[in-house]
Formats: structure tokens, C-alpha cells, sequence
């Protein structure tokens, strides 16, 4: 099975501080996120900065993807990963994640695929999606850690259910050649199918090449499944996406 790595820089909201020293009670981690969203990056890296010298991760975090990405700043890879790191020390899995990828490409700093997949395993476990999707990668390849086909089936099924395209792609693949899972046509088909409805260029043509080998009746009924489980996690996000915009108002 052909797969890769997919590096992805996650923009996601941290929670609110929960505690302050009287220096950085004026500053506000989602003031700077709100200000770093629609490009005031210096009113960001305002917000940001004196936080940082507090100590406080998720600051930490957003600074490292402002030098990573050059908002407001010269790009600068290793104060970005000087930045993660630190934030990952105080085991934010958003950072773990970021500074993974960069042990996974050797750039700005020495190659380490078992550092890399340790911290990859490490916010998989908190639920960064990514993350899940990059360990079922690494078992699926061997990549900082001992092959595993059974295991990369477990991480891809977490991050599948969870409406995640690519992972639902590969794990289509899995059902299709019966790695980690046994061989299942009509699994590939229902996950080539979700991965479609979720945009994912190339599912569409796997499950063509699945429906060869299926009477219409079965295609129906693999497609009916297909929509009940979409429907429901979708319903998932989308609840998890109120509860998250709740806690942001309280």
C-alpha cells in the first residue's frame, strides 16, 4: 500500500487560561487567535508575546506557528521548534504534533523517526486527527517503530470515525487487500464511499473498482450503510462543534 506522511500545521483553538500572573492579565490567548485569524499578526503577537514568558503552552504553540508560517515575522524554523518544543514539554498535543514533523523531515533539525513517532503517539492519544492518521502511517510502514498492520488499522479507524477523509481512504485499502483486518469488500466500498462524499479525489475511483465485483442489490444496501454512518458522524461534529462553542462563551 502506497501512503505518505501528510504534514499538516493545525489551527486549532486552545482553551482559556486558567490561571494568570498580574502581568499577563491584560492579554488574552483568544484575543490573539481571533486577532492571527483575520491577519492583524502583530496585534496577535501582542497578545501572544507576554504570555509566552509566562510559560503558558498554548501561547507557546501559536507563537511557533507564527515563526513557522512567517506571519508578521521572518519564517524561522528553529525559533518555531524552540517554541513547540517547549509547548510540547508541557505535553500540548498540538505542539507534540508540529514538532513531530519536523523530527519526520530532518528540516531545522537532526532526522529522529522514534522521537517523531513518540511524540506523534502521544497527541494521537489526545485526539489530534492528524496525528492519528501519521501513527496508522508509521505502523502501516515502519516508520520509528516496528511494522504493524493491525495497529495502523486501529489508528486509522480512530481518526475514520471521526469523518477524517484520508484516514477513511487508507483504511478502505486495508478492508481491500486485507492488511491489519480481514479482507472485506463491502468495508472498502462503504469507506471508499464516505472518503468520496468527503471530497477525497481518489476514493471515488477505488470504489468503482469495489462496486465491479457487487450485484446492484449490494451495492444499494453498502451505500445505504455508507449514508447511515456518515449521517452520524457528521451529527457528531457537528454537536462537539456546539459544545466547543459553548465552553468558549462560558
Amino acid at each position: 500500500m502506497n501512503t505518505k506522511i501528510v504534514l499538516f500545521t493545525l489551527t486549532l483553538l486552545c482553551t482559556a487560561l486558567s490561571s494568570f500572573s498580574v502581568l499577563s492579565q491584560n492579554y488574552s490567548l483568544d484575543q490573539g487567535i481571533y486577532e492571527l485569524n483575520r491577519g492583524e499578526f502583530h496585534a496577535a503577537i501582542a497578545q501572544f508575546e507576554p504570555l509566552v514568558a509566562e510559560g503558558y503552552a498554548p501561547a507557546q504553540y501559536q507563537m511557533g506557528l507564527i515563526y513557522q508560517n512567517g506571519y508578521g515575522v521572518s519564517k524561522d524554523g528553529a525559533k518555531a521548534i524552540e517554541l513547540f518544543t517547549l509547548a510540547a514539554d508541557q505535553n500540548n498535543p498540538d505542539a507534540q504534533f508540529e514538532l513531530s514533523l519536523y523530527y519526520s523531515s530532518g528540516k531545522f533539525i537532526k532526522q529522529d523517526l522514534k522521537k517523531a513517532f513518540e511524540l506523534t503517539h502521544k497527541a494521537a492519544k489526545k485526539d489530534i486527527l492528524s496525528a492519528q492518521f501519521n501513527l496508522a502511517v508509521m505502523y502501516a510502514n515502519g516508520l520509528g517503530v516496528e511494522q504493524d498492520d493491525f495497529k495502523a488499522s486501529r489508528w486509522y479507524k480512530s481518526a475514520a470515525n471521526q469523518n477524517y477523509a484520508l484516514a477513511q481512504y487508507n483504511l478502505a485499502l486495508l478492508y481491500s487487500e486485507g492488511k491489519g483486518v480481514e479482507k472485506s469488500k463491502d468495508l472498502s466500498f462503504i469507506w471508499n464511499t464516505i472518503a468520496a462524499w468527503n471530497g477525497y479525489p481518489n476514493a471515488e475511483t477505488s470504489r468503482k473498482i469495489d462496486a465491479r465485483d457487487m450485484s446492484q442489490r449490494m451495492i444499494e444496501e453498502n451505500t445505504q450503510k455508507a449514508t447511515k454512518l456518515y449521517h452520524k458522524m457528521v451529527a457528531e461534529q457537528e454537536n462537539a462543534a456546539r459544545l466547543a462553542e459553548a465552553e468558549l462563551l462560558y
